[in-house]
């Protein structure tokens, strides 16, 4: 995403509303020396288009003005937000500017143990680790449950925070918009992590090694939020993943497919929307966050209301998979790309 573009673009319509401003007062000023009777009409003239000068430049001005601190604040987000130094922003940086905020990581054997302790016997929870929980006896009705509660928990912290990085006006908001989207996209990285351990799913590798994230990792992440955002190809290649996974395939054999093979160029589709999507988000923030109070109420009341409907999407599709219900229906599409898969692994195997 290029945000000197964004810049130009925010800039562009201080230009016109400069543009606006001379109109009017070139209209007024004719206005003025027709309507003058009993005046010095030639004096009149003289005063109105004085008048015009005056505005014409004060609107150029403040349009240049306003173009070149856009352009700056522009340029500041772009060098924040662009994390993996490839010299633009995508869905890849805010990933890793999401797993870098504390508390964002999750434990897997650590969630389950602490979800299910109140509930269930030892012998259960040991299950459910080392296996999945559908494994375990945990039926789906309780599974969902809790499911729903890590939604409406991570929910309301969200939207409590972007309420807060909301508030900063004026070009301090620069700083804030980086901020706001890593948050925002941090705890639906919360949530999505514990949905997948909640539905069957192995541990994703969450550790940071030598200022880089795993390739693996980074691309299912980008799967389920393209599942969230219902972005087309998403939510049958993380099902096919599933089923891949459902029907013995070891994770780490995994690798290629999410890498390389069959589910990357659904990963770079899913990538590249939310390549526009960022451009859309940072614009957006620069108006949000320009009126104070205002940005406050907007910000926390958008994150509050289009929070859960993404989450409930990825609910919806990690509950219907074969690791979380033995009785899935698998469809033709999530098929084709599951066989793509382990026919991949079983080439990797043979060489």
């Amino acid at each position: 995403m290029d945000l000197r573009k964004l810049g130009n673009s925010v800039a562009n319509l201080a230009g016109e509303a400069g543009k606006r401003a001379m109109d009017i007062s070139e209209k007024a000023a004719k206005t003025i020396s027709k309507s003058a009777e009993n005046i010095d009409i030639q004096k009149m003239g003289e005063s109105a288009s004085n008048a015009s000068k005056k505005v014409q430049k004060m609107a150029v001005g403040v349009s240049d003005k306003a173009k070149e601190g856009v352009i700056k604040s522009a340029e500041a987000v772009n060098k924040v937000m662009d994390v993996n130094g490839d010299g633009q922003v995508d869905i890849e940086d805010v990933i890793i500017m999401g797993l870098r905020i504390p508390g964002i990581c999750i434990s897997r054997e650590e969630f389950l143990r602490s979800e299910f302790m109140k509930d269930y016997p030892q012998e259960i929870i040991e299950d459910a680790i080392a296996f999945n929980p559908a494994h375990a006896g945990i039926s789906s009705e309780k599974i969902e449950k809790y499911a729903d509660e890590v939604i409406k928990f991570e929910r309301n912290c969200v939207s409590g925070i972007s309420a807060a990085l909301s508030t900063p006006g004026g070009f301090a908001m620069a700083a804030t918009i980086p901020a706001d989207i890593a948050q925002y996209y941090g705890y639906m990285l919360r949530v999505t992590q514990k949905l997948l351990y909640l539905y069957g799913f192995p541990e994703i590798d969450v550790t940071e090694k030598g200022k880089k994230f795993d390739t693996e990792t980074l691309n299912i992440l980008t799967l389920c939020l393209g599942v969230m955002y219902g972005v087309a190809g998403a939510n049958n290649a993380l099902k096919a993943v599933a089923k891949a996974l459902g029907t013995g395939v070891q994770k780490q054999l995994m690798k290629k497919a999410l890498t390389k093979g069959t589910i990357y160029p659904i990963v770079k589709n899913t990538a590249k929307w939310f390549g526009v999507r960022m451009t859309k988000e940072v614009f957006t923030g620069f108006f949000k966050h320009a009126i104070p109070v205002v940005g406050g109420v907007i910000g926390g009341g958008l994150t509050f209301m289009s929070f859960k409907p993404c989450c409930d999407k990825l609910k919806a599709s990690l509950r219907d998979t074969l690791l979380s219900n033995p009785n899935h229906q698998v469809t033709e599409d999530e098929n084709i790309i599951a066989v793509e898969i382990i026919e991949e692994i079983d080439c990797v195997e043979d060489n």
